[in-house]
This record gives C-alpha cells, structure tokens and sequence, in this order.
C-alpha cells in the first residue's frame, strides 16, 4: 500500500518509486535532494527521471549520487506523449511537453516495471517540481499504455 504521510513523505510497504523532476537550468543538488526527501522522507527510491536536456546536468548527476539512484533522461517528444493527470501550457512552451516530473515519473516506472501510476502529482517545492510514480505491485498500466 501507498500513502502520503502526514509530513507529505510517501512510504510504499508494496511497490517501489521512482521520482520525476522538472526544474530550471543549473539548479544545485542540495535543491534537488531537498525537494525529493520532503516529498518521499526517507523512503527509497529507484531513479530520478527528467527531461535529457536536464539529466546530465552537474545539480542532477550531484543529486542521484548523492541519494544513490541513476538519473533517466527522456526525450521532450517521448514525454509529450505521456497522458499526466497535470499537463501545464507554460511548460509546453517552455521545453516541448506540457509535462516533465509526471511524465518522467511515469516513462521511468514502465520503463522499470512494464507499468506504474502516479501515486504523488506534481508538487514545486523550492522551484523544483516532483512527481512519484510507484511500480512493482501497486502498478496499473497508466491510461497512455493501454
């Protein structure tokens, strides 16, 4: 079972999470690993997912160092693609996909699992958006899939 917490962290006693993050150029590690740990504690995680234009990114590499996990990069078309629950005009425009952190989220977990849901929407904390997709047992094949 997947829950949110009452401080907002995720615990998954099934399943496993994976972490979409969409933010500005050069954003620091300590931002990423900041925003990632208030949403999911300390609960692990499998990757971090991202556009690929932010994936090589020194703050990104810092960040899946530091909390131990790779960084999956998608192409802005591929994630275009993906049916998200929060798709953002501005983002289209900005980089090509309405979404980043949802659809990252989402690519990652199929890209594990076979299949996944999001079980935390896209949430901006200090600027940077996070989305978790959760795979492994609790998973359903997201609406795009099917």
């Amino acid at each position: 079972m997947t829950t949110i917490g009452s401080e907002g962290s995720v615990s998954s006693a099934i399943g496993e999470l994976v972490v979409g993050v969409g933010c500005r150029p050069g954003v620091a590690a300590a931002v990423i690993v900041a925003a990632v740990r208030e949403i999911v504690g300390e609960s692990e995680i499998r990757c971090l997912a991202t556009i690929d234009r932010r994936a090589g990114e020194d703050g990104m590499v810092a960040a899946a160092r530091e909390l131990g996990v790779p960084v999956l990069g998608f192409a802005a078309a591929e994630l275009a693609e993906v049916e998200v629950p929060s798709p953002g005009e501005r983002v289209r425009a900005a980089v090509g996909t309405a979404s980043v952190a949802e659809a990252a989220a989402i690519s990652a977990v199929v890209r594990i699992f076979g299949a996944g849901r999001i079980v935390v929407p896209k949430t901006t904390v200090a600027g940077t958006t996070i989305a978790v997709a959760a795979g492994g047992q609790t998973q359903v094949p997201p609406r795009s899939m099917a």
